[in-house]
């Protein structure tokens, strides 16, 4: 990579931490410790696994009073971001279900009790 590239490459990074470490810090003290979808607590000893998930999905969007966040755990941040990418392109297969039955048991029901 020529060094020019790199200056920017390193500048990006330095200024995606700082962003990042930012809003993070922000929204530990500001929210429980709790992801606010499965629920579960954290402590010092695993606050790791507890992100800050933006609703908006836009990550420069930081406002001081905290709306566009929730705190959510590893697991739960990552179906997050799978639900946004399945629904920009139409679901997954594997989340559609079994084809529709087309075959109805009781459509001659009431000719069949006729003939008892």
């Amino acid at each position: 990579m020529k060094p020019e590239h790199e200056a920017i490459v390193i500048k990006a990074r330095k200024n995606a931490d700082e962003r990042a470490k930012g809003y993070r810090e922000q929204a530990l003290r500001m929210y429980p410790w709790v992801c606010g979808r499965c629920g579960r607590e954290f402590t010092h000893a695993n606050l790791r696994e507890l992100t800050v998930h933006h609703r908006n999905h836009d990550h420069d969007y930081n406002p001081p009073d905290g709306s566009n966040w929730e705190l959510l755990c590893l697991y739960c941040h990552d179906y997050e971001h799978q639900k946004l990418l399945e629904a920009a392109y139409g679901g997954s297969a594997g989340t559609q279900g079994p084809a529709a039955a087309t075959h109805n048991p009781f459509a001659n029901l009431k000719e069949k009790m006729k003939k008892k």
